[in-house]
């Protein structure tokens, strides 16, 4: 059996940088070690999904948001909320190439998939 990771990011960087950071640092570090990976932003986590956005954000003591969401889209898959994407007037025409808009139940399929695991910062 195959294992995969199924990442939820809750807040964005604004509202508390450290937890948007542990989950973006989980799921790279997940998808550089072989792990299936699909990382899903909601709230204002979506943000990190516009070019530009992720690039801003500085925390200390922590790897770039930027490098560490496209070394997700670059093994992985990363998936904006439909619901927050509306939201927040965000289209796919917005976001960075490769990124997806999905709701709940393909987050309900991911998750509950054979040999899923899933984690909610």
């Amino acid at each position: 059996m195959t294992r995969s990771l199924v990442i939820k990011c809750t807040t964005g960087p604004d509202e508390n940088a450290e937890r948007c950071s542990q989950a973006l640092t989980v799921a790279a570090t997940a998808v550089a070690a072989g792990v299936t990976v699909s990382l899903w932003l909601t709230g204002d986590a979506v943000w990190l999904g516009v070019p530009g956005r992720a690039e801003a954000v500085v925390l200390e003591g922590a790897a770039s948001f930027a490098s560490l969401r496209d070394a997700v889209l670059a093994l992985g898959t990363l998936t904006v909320c439909t619901q927050c994407a509306q939201r927040r007037g965000l289209e796919q025409v917005d976001l960075l190439e490769g990124i997806r808009i999905a709701g709940a139940p393909t987050f309900v399929e991911e998750c509950l998939a054979e040999g899923a695991q899933a984690l909610v910062y």
